[in-house]
């Protein structure tokens, strides 16, 4: 199913620059991640991770996350899937109450959220072909937990390897690619979850800058063309202006600024990244 990416309206809550609206919103979208005031903190006694975070996801749109090392990045993103705890507020993903799940439902959630991660996180002397059948081990019949995968899966990741643009890479060892090449095996194997949202935390930044723009023009076509909202914690701010609908901008758990990516540039975005001392000047 093809949908077109709405553009949500922008967000107010703790940011510090002032974006005109976007009149362009399909108002009757309903996101399909919704966070309120979240504030995460991982011990009792520790600082907040997170405080007073909002957020919406929408259907079709790719969302950048930019902010320093430490701004709660990867911590916003384990919240969506309840991989952080949620000391406060509301967190609602891919139709599931995050803050209210036993361990099951937490699986079952998870199965309906695509991850990408730096890493790639394959197995390297496994095919190309199997790793991206992995990813629908959730709702896979007893013939595929034994490793002996269904015609109509094995078609499917074909046909993901078609659309990630390496399916003559299908039967080599994934240890054999290029890191390019790694990450669009993990893509195609989070797609092979039929996921309602994906998720990449620094998808780009062990791959030059070449490879960085094609994996994140692939991404984006993903969110446009399917349909699913995409968020992706990014560190390169032209990247992000480049490669997003929607940018938001966290420095220390709070978000700063957020906006429509056209209604943004870099010196809005210059206080994600302020030095300390430049902050007291």
């Amino acid at each position: 199913m093809s949908m077109t990416a709405n553009t949500p309206p922008v967000e107010t809550t703790n940011t510090t620059t002032t974006q005109p609206a976007d009149t362009s919103t399909d108002r009757r979208a309903r996101p399909l991640v919704t966070v309120r005031d979240l504030k995460v903190r991982y011990t009792d006694d520790a600082p907040l991770v997170l405080d007073g975070v909002n957020l919406d996801l929408y259907p079709g749109e790719t969302v950048a996350l930019l902010g320093s090392s430490g701004s709660g990045k990867s911590t916003l993103m384990k919240a969506l899937t309840g991989f952080a705890p949620v000391t406060s507020g509301d967190v609602n993903a891919a139709g599931y109450d995050v803050t209210q799940l036993r361990q099951k439902q937490l699986r079952e959630l998870r199965s309906q959220v695509g991850q990408v991660f730096q890493q790639f996180n394959l197995i390297g002397r496994l095919s190309v072909i199997t790793n991206v059948l992995t990813g629908g081990l959730h709702n896979a019949g007893p013939s595929n937990w034994f490793g002996s995968f269904r015609s109509a899966d094995r078609k499917r990741a074909l046909a993901l390897l078609e659309r990630v643009g390496i399916a003559d890479k299908a039967n080599a060892e994934a240890r054999t690619l290029s890191g390019g090449q790694q990450q669009r095996v993990a893509i195609a194997r989070a797609l092979m979850q039929n996921p309602r949202v994906i998720l990449a935390d620094e998808p780009v930044a062990s791959l030059d800058p070449r490879m960085s723009k094609s994996v994140l023009e692939l991404l984006r076509s993903i969110a446009h063309d399917e349909g699913i909202p995409v968020l992706i914690s990014l560190h390169v701010l032209p990247l992000a202006l480049e490669h997003s609908d929607r940018i938001i901008g966290l420095r220390h758990g709070e978000i700063i600024v957020s906006g429509p990516t056209p209604a943004l540039d870099a010196e809005q975005l210059a206080g994600v990244y302020a030095l300390e001392d430049e902050e007291d000047e």
